[in-house]
């Protein structure tokens, strides 16, 4: 099993929802974060100035078993690139095991 982890724009949460619920991920978790990023320029906005130093983002945890590990990552790639810098980030690590508290079940098929 693997943990995926990725850091995407928060305009692009909905599209990378929708693309890994087509490669067969229905469930994961997600929190809205602020980070700072290698984008050091700053932005002008109606004749404001303002640093881009503190980005906002939206950070995903998916845990998928290995057969899924590279549908997961392309389907994170493909939607939330926009070509430009702050796109993001993805992380992979490997999961020791997982367990269903209900059912007391352990291993893979709790991803189900």
């Amino acid at each position: 099993m693997k943990k995926i982890e990725a850091i995407i724009r928060k305009s692009k949460y909905r599209v990378v929802k929708e693309a890994l619920h087509e490669v067969g991920v229905n469930f994961f978790s997600y929190w809205d974060v602020t980070g700072i990023g290698n984008e050091t320029q700053g932005h002008v906005y109606r004749g404001v100035s303002y640093s881009t130093s503190d980005i906002q983002r939206r950070y995903l945890s998916i845990v998928v078993n290995d057969d899924f590990e590279e549908a997961t990552i392309q389907a994170i790639l493909k939607s939330a690139a926009t070509g430009d810098v702050g796109d993001g980030k993805i992380f992979v690590s490997d999961i020791k095991e997982t367990y269903r508290i209900r059912t007391r079940e352990k291993g893979g098929d709790t991803l189900r």
